[in-house]
């Protein structure tokens, strides 16, 4: 929660299904799962004998699919999209899905992640004579699919996804598929499963369960999944390697009810939570988590600290993010309207505060404040991840050192500002022992690139760029 407030956010999720009469609805329940994921945004695309039919607009689910705009999306098969902006920009004709027309076919696009070469690409199909309509680096991937005309669909599409570098979960629908596609590297998390005949895919296994689908497997890093009236094939535009799922999908961004790679997101912050309580000793009276994310790590500390744990903070659910602050002591008080203390709880009492992380730090100040003045003898702040010391190159919007609290400061340094009486942050070898591996996949790595700056790709590799002769 501490992140959300503080400005660290992913940038959205996406949903497909097909070969379901109530497509366009289904994928409606699906994004609302992962409306947790991005709210500045939301989109849906169908297909019906061989056209694409697209509604989306700015705002959450709800706001976007009233009136009877649901219901002009026929077919049985859809993706969709919650956006929220890191690339790109906010402006309207970036909300996903993008739809491409031509009189060689045409083609929807949503994307969950970054491709960090994007401009370079960008730059490139420019001089080949592309005209770009949208700021989006997902339009990228259309315009290089659409260079290379002589090949098959299947072979251009893999042949443009070679030349992406960075995170990103594509789902992707033609005349007569859905296809879908994962980074090399699996950095951005995406399942597939079944809802009877039909097959779904999703950002997280949450979305499955809320259309009563059964989770099949996490999608490959480098495989590329066309499903049809035919059924389901696999093929890769990437050799196998190595998972690097991006390890603040369990610290922080993924619904606590979700899997990823067979790991359930609860029971990992909880152990996230039992880690900290081993790793840091705090002599205390009570353990509160800061909603929503922080809660299930906190209970794991109190169960392992034997501190009790209470509900110390109440999140107010009905702020937007969106709200209007009209003057200076009204942002001032912006912390006070999203969270607020119970004094029954903490006064008096030595206060262990669990959050997930630590990003520019503004926030913590306040909320150890808030428990101060609500009466708390002393704050000790816990953090279930390591500190943040580098930025995110694969669509978390933390682009700069300069935005971190923590990079270039001591511990003691970053207690003293944010006013703690003590201050501590899980190591990284603890963060890997917690969360643990899947036993389908032992070998499977997690991007701790926030936390090291050591990162699964070569964030400054040359851009590949792919020859003239390769785009006709």
């Amino acid at each position: 929660m501490l992140a959300e407030l503080s400005g660290m956010n992913e940038e959205c999720g996406v949903f497909g299904i097909w070969g379901h009469d109530n497509a366009a609805q289904l994928a409606y329940y699906g994004l609302h799962a992962l409306q947790h994921r991005g709210q500045e945004g939301a989109g849906i695309c169908t297909v019906n004998d061989g056209h694409l039919l697209v509604e989306k607009g700015e705002g959450l689910v709800n706001d976007v699919f009233q009136g009877n705009r649901l219901n002009k999306l026929t077919g049985r098969g859809a993706i969709g999209h919650v956006r929220y902006t890191t690339e790109g920009g906010r402006a309207f004709e970036n909300i996903q899905p993008l739809v491409f027309r031509s009189t060689t076919g045409s083609l929807a696009l949503a994307v969950n992640g970054n491709v960090i070469n994007a401009t370079e690409l960008k730059r490139h199909l420019e001089k080949q004579g592309s005209i770009f309509q949208t700021t989006s680096d997902t339009e990228v991937l259309a315009h290089l699919i659409k260079k290379s005309g002589s090949y098959p669909q299947t072979e251009r599409i893999k042949k443009a996804l070679s030349l992406l570098q960075g995170a990103f979960a594509f789902v992707m629908l033609t005349e007569d598929s859905l296809i879908v596609a994962q980074d090399p590297s699996g950095i951005r998390p995406l399942s597939l499963g079944r809802l009877g005949d039909s097959w779904v895919v999703a950002s997280e296994t949450s979305a499955f369960d809320l259309i009563g689908a059964e989770p099949v497997r996490s999608v490959e890093p480098g495989e590329l999944l066309i499903i049809n009236d035919e059924g389901l094939s696999s093929e890769r535009f990437a050799p196998k390697a190595r998972r690097g799922i991006c390890s603040m999908e369990y610290i922080y961004f993924s619904r606590p009810d979700s899997d990823i790679d067979g790991i359930n997101i609860h029971m990992a912050r909880k152990r996230l939570g039992k880690k900290l309580a081993q790793e840091v000793t705090i002599d205390a009276d009570v353990v509160t988590g800061v909603p929503d994310s922080s809660i299930s790590a906190a209970i794991g500390y109190a169960e392992e600290s034997g501190i009790p744990y209470e509900m110390g903070l109440i999140k107010n659910r009905y702020v937007g993010r969106t709200f209007i602050q009209p003057s200076q002591e009204l942002r001032e008080r912006g912390v006070k309207m999203k969270l607020s203390p119970v004094r029954q709880v903490v006064e008096g009492k030595r206060v262990v505060m669990i959050d997930d992380s630590i990003v520019r730090g503004t926030t913590s100040k306040k909320i150890v404040k808030m428990l101060r003045d609500a009466g708390a003898k002393e704050v000790h702040v816990a953090i279930s991840a390591p500190p943040l010391i580098a930025p995110c190159f694969y669509g978390v919007d933390i682009s700069t050192d300069s935005e971190l609290i923590a990079t270039g400061r001591s511990i003691d340094e970053i207690r003293e500002l944010i006013g703690a009486d003590s201050l501590s942050f899980l190591s990284t070898e603890g963060l890997v022992e917690a969360v643990g591996r899947p036993d389908t996949d032992p070998d499977c790595g997690h991007c701790l690139g926030c936390f090291t700056g050591k990162y699964p790709t070569d964030i400054y590799a040359d851009t590949k760029l792919p020859h003239e002769k390769e785009l006709v």
